[in-house]
């Protein structure tokens, strides 16, 4: 294995672009793709590795042949464990697994390139900005507040929230709001939803984006991220995200 196209130069955010396109495959496969991930890790093959690339693709692999390897080595054997717990206790087991390998990997090219305290803190600093794959994955990464609805039956379903600017447009074309009234609304609707992570890429909320809440398990994606445009969430009466779907197929 060749390390996945290493990161070559010196720089603090070059190693770091290397640990979020790795993270970015990861959490892809264990969110995203989950049922392609289950299937592959079979527990009657070999012992098998889970690893990110800096390109956000993710694999499911054995591990390098090499001694010592070129790159440190995810955690051997994930699938072993697969049938024997609960999917998303093992999911959450190589969650934790995989931070913990996303570390090494930065960690190993910090020491290879020589940085030095000031470099390794901000190195740290920008990986720790994130949220770990654990709580990507397991939903511990906060939630945005749900909407109060202005809709006469007190409800709105969860798979039709809209970006920011079109709802407000929607206040407007509803009822005579004051101007800096809505702009107050949109405000704390901002403060409120600043820290939200979506469950596949775990990036930040954005108000100039669409998202989509699962209605089973309950995080938000962004609708590029599991494939459902504004269009079509209009027409979807129960939203259920990649993995809540995966887990309801295998019942």
């Amino acid at each position: 294995m060749d390390g996945g196209g290493a990161v070559h130069n010196r720089s603090v955010e070059d190693v770091f672009s290397d640990f979020r396109g790795r993270r970015s495959g990861v959490i892809k496969a264990l969110t995203v793709d989950v049922e392609e991930f289950y299937q592959q890790c079979d527990p009657e093959k070999e012992n098998l590795c889970l690893y990110g690339f800096p390109n956000e693709v993710w694999e499911v692999n054995l591990p390098a042949e090499e001694v010592p390897p070129e790159l440190p080595e995810p955690a051997l054997g994930i699938n072993f464990a697969r049938d024997g717990m609960q999917e998303r206790d093992w999911l959450a087991l190589v969650a934790v697994h995989s931070d913990s390998w996303l570390l090494s990997v930065a960690y190993y090219f910090g020491a290879r390139f020589g940085f030095d305290k000031a470099d390794r803190r901000r190195l740290f600093n920008m990986i720790n900005d994130l949220p770990t794959v654990f709580e990507v994955v397991t939903g511990v990464a906060k939630k945005p507040v749900k909407e109060k609805s202005s809709s006469a039956n007190g409800s709105r379903s969860k798979s039709n929230f809209k970006t920011r600017e079109a709802e407000i447009h929607g206040m407007y074309s509803r009822q005579p709001q004051a101007r800096e009234e809505v702009e107050a609304m949109y405000q704390e609707d901002e403060d409120e939803h600043g820290d939200t992570l979506c469950g596949a890429c775990g990036e930040n909320y954005a108000s100039d984006e669409f998202w989509i809440c699962c209605d089973i398990c309950e995080k938000w994606f962004h609708g590029k991220c599991v494939r459902i445009t504004p269009a079509k969430a209009e027409h979807i009466k129960q939203y259920k995200c990649p993995s809540c779907s995966h887990k309801r197929g295998r019942v």
